[in-house]
């Protein structure tokens, strides 16, 4: 690996705190404004497609967890929305 560390959230503890407990005073208030504008973003519906990949690339993907191929995904959209000025 490339050392990085693994997360060490304890997400039981977490899971286990009230709504009064978590610290919220940086986060801005839902205001009516803000629905006002806010969009509604559906995801948009994947297309099946065959590609191969590097043996080492795939285990690497894999290694990472059981949602391998939507981690594949958001690497693509984030190299594609990195050079979406490149479009032929």
């Amino acid at each position: 690996m490339s050392g990085r560390t693994r997360p060490t959230t304890d997400w039981a503890r977490i899971d286990a705190m009230t709504d009064d407990e978590i610290d919220t005073p940086d986060i801005p208030p839902l205001t009516e404004e803000f629905f006002k504008r806010a969009t509604v973003r559906l995801p948009r519906h994947a297309v099946t497609v065959t590609i191969q990949v590097d043996p080492d690339v795939l285990a690497w993907f894999k290694a990472q967890g059981e949602d391998y191929e939507q981690r594949m995904q958001a690497a693509l959209r984030i190299y594609a929305e990195a050079h979406k000025d490149l479009q032929r």
